[in-house]
């Protein structure tokens, strides 16, 4: 039998997760009088998921969430009495820590996440306690099944090796998709989830999520708090969608990074690609207004910031002024005396590159012999973060490779390649740094790597220092997979694949000019100081701030099971078409305005038949026959479907292809919107559709009598929106002095004369009402596209004039399909409730027919 806890779990990882059990929440003060004494909410207020409650803070706090805190846990042992205790302290070596540097003063900042230590479960709540006091940090602790599963198995066997590029294609290559390891990583995800919820107050805090270790958090917190303001920032590279699409939960997490405000990549490149699989796998387009790019996400724009992170520029300087640091500087100078040192610094792993720079290292000895004896390739080589057969045999391979290359072109006084393996600290590294006249980073895939950054800084040297104001020089060779290297102009970018060629680059950072040295370095020095962490803290919680200002003031509720779960934003006027309010306006009203569009209205986008129903015409007949009603299908179509279809409503009023051709009953003549138009504009514009129909697997051209429309749902999405795109700069120039507009959709781009809208028949329909003396007092308009938009605004334009139609005296119900972004005032969610709607209105008029007719009689 399965326990509860483990049933419960498999729901989560399935996606089909109920409400979470509700976690004490616990708040403390912006100063703390009294340490360790936290104030905690009633149960009521943290079931607040509209988040209602009063707020109890004075200021806006930032709740930073990451897999680890940047704590150093230490356990030591008093020498007198044996016992054992935790001590701890910050890790400044943590980027996390100094994100409190692009902070206003003011700003709290209280840090979520795990510990590398493991705590005994009898000593946690001590460590939490200590922690919160000290340090502002609440740990989660995770359970050691959880843990193993959840960073060694979800994270490292399944997210890293494919967030850079590496597919399982054999269970011995990588390993097949393991679901108990994604359900310990859900787990795992909801723990940190709930130490967010036990400090947060949802209405003054802002939360910031890292790294892809925590992708679902965002859904957890979401369900929690529809307005809560959050952002998440991606540390690792984000593949590309083909690479991406083959993660069986790929929908899932997706998803659940689209609860955030705000998304964070390091480069364009990343977040092209993230945007690209929301395109290919959920069908959301991205927009770019101002220098922003946002995704229209259920009413909510989702914001994503491409921004590089930095370093600490004063630490590395701090580091820099350490005594042990300058005596090492100095042993290292005697040692490499007369020799040319190239450095590189990376960590134990398959996607550093670090055999490949061994080889290109033995490609410049041996291309460039006359640096024999000269050259050396100091390697750093950090401790392994993952564990697996891979790890091993990478760094079999580079011990191998190393002393080949050592005993074919050294010699007892000369070592070519020195590969160091045990951990260092920042001020070991440092004076490598200062020391080496090169630095060469060679992944083949990397999310940042701030390496060629903390190199550049120490070759500048302590500023205001002597040193510092003289020439300094450095040179970089960055592979141009790694995050950092778009943003540092000077390096020599190289593809490390090519070991020929990084060995050619090697060569050349050596070998210019001191002069040439300098330039690069100064360049470089210039953006890593003003580009620090600092900088890119503060450049983040900005547009975190800005993409959140409407929260407060927008109607939110949440909406899908499990990991569909998302919210719904809308403006605060935006509301259900109440079936009791129209009814009983449709009762009281004398002459009523009743436009429906067709497709996505009464007609369901998915039929493939789309020929009306028997059902709806009998309810269009209803609406027809009551001599108070005008009503109209306001379609897009071709005049001779609409007429055809709609031939048994005699009384209906059609508009065919947006207005361009109206008929107001079936037996009345088909009007135009312009008498004896020309359409040579056609033969102009038809050739430049059929190019791109040619060279667009899927496309098609549609011709109508006065429009011509390009459709490409059927191809591939990407290539057909570029396609879109390009089409349309084109037309635009080739139709620039004809009488038409050009104009984009739904998967088309459309041509069609100018001034036919959907907006321009609404607005002859309410004049001929108003000139016949029959001004509308009732008017229901819905439609479900932009194209329908028209007509809503045309609407509230004429009651604002309060000509044809009068604010005071009318009963105006302007509704859209769909709960979307919308200048109507009603929604309802679909075609079927639209019919009902109809349905009722025509039953009352149906009766008071029949009533009618009753008492004449």
């Amino acid at each position: 039998m399965i326990s509860k806890s483990y049933a419960n779990l498999l729901d989560l990882a399935n996606g089909n997760f109920p409400a979470m059990e509700e976690p004490r929440r616990k708040m403390f003060s912006r100063t703390m009088t009294v340490p360790g004494v936290l104030t905690e909410l009633d149960d009521d207020q943290a079931r607040s998921v509209s988040s209602d409650a009063p707020s109890t803070v004075l200021a806006d706090r930032l709740i930073v969430v990451a897999n680890q805190l940047p704590i150093k846990a230490v356990r030591r042992v008093d020498d007198k009495t044996g016992e054992a205790s935790w001590s701890f302290s910050w890790d400044e070596n943590s980027l996390y820590k100094h994100i409190k540097d692009g902070l206003p003063e003011e700003m709290e900042v209280i840090y979520v996440g795990s510990l590398r230590a493991e705590i005994d479960p009898s000593e946690q709540d001590d460590v939490s306690q200590v922690l919160l006091e000290r340090f502002k940090c609440v740990p989660a602790f995770l359970p050691p099944s959880v843990l193993d599963k959840y960073y060694h198995g979800f994270c490292k066997q399944h997210l890293w090796p494919l967030f850079h590029y590496r597919l399982p294609f054999s269970a011995s290559l990588g390993g097949r998709f393991d679901r108990s390891l994604w359900e310990a990583y859900v787990s795992a995800n909801k723990i940190f989830s709930q130490k967010v919820v036990e400090v947060i107050n949802p209405d003054d805090d802002y939360v910031w999520i890292h790294d892809y270790h925590l992708m679902v958090v965002p859904t957890f917190l979401r369900r929690h708090f529809n307005r809560l303001r959050m952002g998440f920032f991606l540390h690792s590279p984000f593949p590309s969608s083909e690479i991406y699409r083959t993660l069986p939960v790929r929908e899932e997490i997706l998803k659940a990074l689209l609860n955030v405000d705000l998304l964070g990549f390091h480069t364009f490149d990343y977040a092209r690609h993230f945007l690209s699989c929301c395109s290919r796998m959920l069908g959301l387009e991205y927009q770019s207004k101002r220098g922003y790019i946002g995704l229209e996400y259920y009413g909510r724009t989702i914001g994503i910031k491409i921004m590089p992170s930095g370093i600490h520029v004063g630490q590395m300087e701090s580091v820099l002024k350490q005594s042990d640091k300058q005596s090492r500087v100095h042993e290292l100078e005697q040692e490499f005396q007369g020799k040319t040192v190239l450095l590189g610094v990376d960590d134990l792993d398959t996607f550093k590159g670090v055999n490949l720079k061994v080889l290109a290292m033995e490609h410049l000895l041996k291309s460039h012999r006359g640096w024999i004896g000269r050259a050396v390739l100091v390697q750093i080589l950090n401790p392994a973060r993952g564990k697996g057969r891979d790890v091993e045999e990478i760094e079999e391979e580079i011990r191998t490779s190393v002393l080949r290359i050592n005993q074919e072109l050294g010699n007892p006084n000369y070592t070519p390649i020195v590969l160091i393996d045990r951990p260092l600290t920042l001020a070991e590294k440092a004076a490598y740094y200062t020391i080496s006249e090169a630095a060469i980073v060679t992944a083949v895939r990397d999310g940042m790597n701030l390496t060629p950054y903390e190199y550049v800084v120490c070759r500048q040297g302590i500023s205001g220092s002597d040193s510092s104001n003289s020439p300094q020089k450095s040179m970089l060779v960055v592979s141009e997979f790694v995050g950092c290297s778009p943003s540092l102009s000077g390096a020599i970018r190289v593809n490390p694949w090519n070991v020929e060629s990084t060995a050619e680059a090697m060569y050349e950072a050596i070998s210019f000019s001191d002069f040439e040295k300098q330039m690069r370095h100064e360049k470089h020095y210039k953006y890593v100081s003003t580009h620090d962490v600092g900088y890119w803290s503060r450049s983040f919680f900005q547009d975190l701030e800005r993409t959140c200002v409407d929260h407060f003031r927008r109607r939110c509720w949440g909406i899908g099971l499990g990991f569909g779960f998302r919210v719904v934003a809308l403006d605060p006027m935006f509301r259900k078409l109440n079936t009791d309010a129209i009814m009983n306006a449709y009762v009281r009203a004398k002459n009523r305005a009743i436009l429906l569009d067709y497709d996505g209205t009464i007609m369901p986008q998915s039929s493939i038949n789309k020929r009306p129903s028997q059902e709806v015409i009998s309810i269009i007949n209803q609406l027809c026959n009551d001599p108070k009603n005008t009503v109209f299908v306001v379609s897009g179509r071709g005049k001779e479907d609409l007429a055809k279809w709609f031939s048994p409503c005699e009384k209906l009023g059609i508009a065919a292809e947006h207005g361009y051709f109206m008929r107001w009953q079936a037996d009345k003549e088909w009007e135009t919107h312009a008498q004896n138009a020309s359409f040579g504009w056609m033969q102009m514009a038809e050739p430049v559709m059929k190019l791109y129909t040619e060279a667009t697997d899927g496309s098609s051209i549609e011709r109508k009598e006065s429009a011509l429309v390009w459709h490409f749902q059927d191809a591939d999405q990407s290539f057909g929106s570029a396609q879109a795109k390009e089409m349309l700069d084109h037309l635009e120039s080739v139709l620039a002095n004809e009488p038409v507009v050009v104009k984009s959709g739904q998967h088309i781009v459309e041509v069609k004369p100018q001034g036919v809208t959907k907006g321009s028949v609404a607005e002859k329909i309410f004049a001929s009402m108003f000139q016949n003396e029959r001004r509308a007092d009732f008017v229901l308009c819905v439609g479900d596209d932009r194209s329908d938009e028209d007509m809503f605004v045309m609407i509230g334009d004429s009651i604002k004039a309060g000509v044809i139609l009068n604010k005071n005296n009318s009963s105006v119900f302007a509704c859209t399909v769909g709960q979307k972004p919308s200048r109507a005032e009603y929604y309802l969610d679909d075609t079927v409730e639209v019919i009902n709607m109809l349905e009722n209105l025509g039953e009352i008029s149906e009766d008071s027919a029949n009533s009618d007719s009753g008492s004449s009689s």
